[in-house]
Parts: structure tokens; C-alpha cells; sequence
């Protein structure tokens, strides 16, 4: 098992807080979207975004996302 640094473990928990429902992304690929929610499986919390030019909903981990 890895250690956390405490460097890390902050930055980590400011990503999380970063996002919230009706924020608009931009994704890893260049594509825009709007958070839909943030939920959580059993490997972690990621967010759910909806993307502007296709139907449906696609899950993200917060690295693949930066907020406009």
C-alpha cells in the first residue's frame, strides 16, 4: 500500500469540493458539459457530467474535468 503525503491528501480534497451540480466543465477532450452530480462507487467518487453535443451522461474522475 502507498502513503499519502499530506501535500497529496489537501490536494486531492480541493479537487473534490471544486465541483457542484449546474457547474460547467470543459473534459480531458476538449468537450463541454455541466455537472449533473457527484457520486460515489465502491472505487471512489467521480463526477457525472452531461455533455453539450451528445445524449446522455458520462462519469469522470475529477483530474479529467476543469471548470469554467
Amino acid at each position: 500500500m502507498l502513503a499519502m503525503t499530506h501535500e497529496q491528501n489537501s490536494t486531492s480534497l480541493r479537487k473534490k469540493a471544486q465541483f457542484q451540480v449546474d457547474d460547467r466543465v470543459m473534459t480531458n477532450n476538449c468537450r463541454l458539459g455541466t455537472v449533473v452530480r457527484v457520486d460515489k462507487d465502491e472505487f471512489g467518487e467521480y463526477i457525472v457530467v452531461r455533455l453539450d453535443i451528445l445524449p446522455g451522461e458520462f462519469a469522470y474522475d475529477y483530474c479529467d474535468l476543469e471548470k469554467l
